[in-house]
């Protein structure tokens, strides 16, 4: 149903100047979070998100500087605490700060814990604001929040809160955090990052308030419902730009590939997107059934209707091309999601769903795959995955856990290289640096690089990864998720695929010992070292148009050699120059 030209409910300029208002809020709890945190996850990674939300659990603004992946579910988090709460009769008030991660009930997974402060106005419940942020543990079968790849349902994965309140009308709920303490490994830090979320939080809600006294209710929810609308405008234009169709594509996550049950690996993520007018269908139909007893599931609300909305905004709403755009429930508008019940990408409760992550890159890649045929110059080669690596150890009564999350790489697109070991896509996150790393934890960076002689050929060559090592200078423990260990990112329109992900164990001998994709909890020793080899991400268009001159700059940086120049672009290098005549002998014999 197309969205009808309307008439501003406000003057534009008081519009724009509360819609701006309400941005910055989200963004100073963003960073009041970052720099009150404890963890490394929170202020260095940048895992966390912050948004405030309207009384009809729409997303009004969220903070820029944080994960997609953690602000984007916020509306859900809400709407499942709201429905929870009508169940069981309970009210929110004044002063309530609410506690909630059910991943069956608009949470991304149980791991990123959100703090709710309710803001009111004249008495009458206004709207939310919010924080969520990864937590380092969260009381698993195994030590941290991440790498735990063997779960056998949602009760192994750590604790689940329900919109709990750990603050009723101003009042601090001892018996709740006294609970927390006793069932989370590092509670010092975990309780402080919580406490954290809770302080920036409530700063949000306090300039929130302000703005409804300084502008009055009426006029702020004018605002935001103009921007809504102009919003949604913006997305079905795009839309509808497009020719109607059906557009499909289908991506592969390993799962796991040591295991004999082929239920559990090699699965597909379908996607076919349905365009009508200014309305978008994507029907997930064709995905693989969930695996009902590995963490490997996405959640329909918090990861899977995000991961979709991301990717379609990314691809026709392109920043370089429309400008600063403001995320708002209005760009969600457009667009309609389906997944078959009891699917990968829709499972039934209680199948585990804590490494989710993984599959939602994924997802986001057979998007951007499938509009590929509709804007070509608008998409990118495929990315390579990203996951993370959980170390962990104790040192006397104290543990110790250190969260390495795996940068990706970007498909090369038309007109530019593919961005090379960065997060990609719904992620957006930060790697830890190495002095953080070395100084708080038994572990030494050993190597920290980008890959070489693997980047996909393309007109526009694919994204590089890294390689990083870590050697344990004390025993410890390690656990890994990831994906792209069998299936590279694809290339475009005759673009190469990129490079699969690696991961190797280090033996105290020298040996080394390819490991999959996914590696429980397991033991390492002092003086071992894990490799985590990432991903290259896909070419786009044939390699023989890339301009030889780029190519010459890709062999002096080293990304390449001059054999592969020509080997793989015909471009013929000699003593550090392109040679003009035989690069184009070889290129008119190709």
């Amino acid at each position: 149903m197309s969205i009808q030209p309307i008439q501003s409910r406000i003057d534009p300029i008081t519009a724009k100047v509360i819609q701006g208002a309400l941005e910055n809020i989200a963004i100073e709890m963003g960073y009041k979070l970052m720099r009150m945190s404890y963890s490394s996850i929170i202020r260095e990674s940048e895992d966390f998100g912050a948004a405030l939300i309207d009384v009809q659990n729409r997303q009004l603004a969220e903070a820029k500087q944080s994960t997609p992946l953690q602000s984007g579910p916020i509306p859900g988090y809400i709407r499942g605490v709201r429905k929870m709460m009508e169940e069981r009769g309970e009210e929110i008030h004044p002063g309530d700060v609410i506690m909630h991660n059910d991943p069956y009930g608009g949470a991304t997974h149980g791991p990123d814990v959100a703090f709710i402060v309710p803001v009111f106005h004249e008495g009458e419940l206004a709207g939310y604001a919010v924080t969520t942020a990864h937590h380092l543990d969260i009381g698993a079968h195994t030590p941290g929040s991440g790498g735990i790849v063997d779960a056998i349902d949602c009760y192994a994965e750590g604790l689940r809160f329900q919109a709990i309140k750990v603050y009723e009308q101003g009042k601090r709920n001892h018996q709740v955090w006294h609970m927390l303490r006793t069932n989370i490994r590092l509670p010092d830090l975990v309780l402080g990052d919580m406490e954290a979320q809770i302080a920036a939080s409530r700063i949000g809600a306090q300039r929130y308030q302000e703005l409804f006294e300084r502008y009055g209710l009426e006029t702020v929810v004018a605002a935001t419902e103009d921007m809504f609308d102009s919003s949604e405008r913006l997305l079905r234009s795009a839309i509808a730009a497009l020719p109607d169709g059906e557009y499909s594509a289908t991506t592969y996550i390993d799962g796991y590939l040591d295991d004999p049950d082929p239920a559990r690996r090699d699965l597909p993520i379908k996607v076919t997107i349905r365009i009508e007018g200014d309305d978008m269908e994507v029907d997930l139909t064709g995905t693989a059934p969930q695996v009902s007893d590995r963490p490997i599931n996405m959640p329909f609300h918090g990861t899977v209707d995000c991961a979709i909305w991301l990717a379609v905004r990314s691809v026709l709403l392109d920043s370089a091309v429309h400008g600063e755009i403001q995320q708002n429930e209005g760009l969600t508008r457009p667009i309609r999601i389906s997944a078959p019940e009891g699917s990968l990408a829709n499972p039934i409760f209680p199948a585990p769903v804590i490494a989710r992550f993984c599959p939602g890159i994924e997802l986001s890649n057979a998007i951007v795959q499938a509009l590929s045929q509709v804007v070509p110059r608008q998409v990118c080669g495929g990315c390579g995955n990203g996951g993370g690596l959980l170390l962990a150890g104790q040192q006397g009564n104290n543990f110790w856990l250190q969260v390495e999350l795996f940068s990706g790489s970007y498909g090369g697109r038309y007109g530019m290289d593919g961005m090379d070991s960065v997060d990609v896509l719904y992620a957006n996150t930060r790697n830890n640096p190495i002095e953080d790393i070395e100084s708080h934890v038994p572990l030494r960076v050993e190597r920290y690089e980008l890959r070489e002689k693997v980047a996909a050929p393309g007109r526009w060559r694919g994204g590089v990864g890294s390689i990083r090592s870590l050697r344990f200078l004390a025993p410890g423990s390690a656990s890994v998720e990831s994906e792209g260990h069998k299936y590279p990112p694809n290339g475009l329109f005759g673009g190469a695929d990129g490079t699969p992900s690696q991961l190797v164990r280090v033996m105290t001998d020298g040996r080394e010992i390819q490991l999959p994709s996914k590696v429980p909890h397991h033991p390492f020793g002092e003086g071992e070292s894990i490799i985590a080899i990432r991903a290259c991400a896909g070419g786009y268009g044939n390699p023989m148009e890339r301009n030889p001159q780029d190519v010459l700059d890709d062999v002096l940086d080293e990304y390449i050699t001059a054999d592969q120049a020509f080997e793989q672009y015909r471009v013929k290098i000699v003593d550090g120059r392109v040679d003009a005549s035989a690069t184009q002998a070889a290129r008119a014999s190709a």
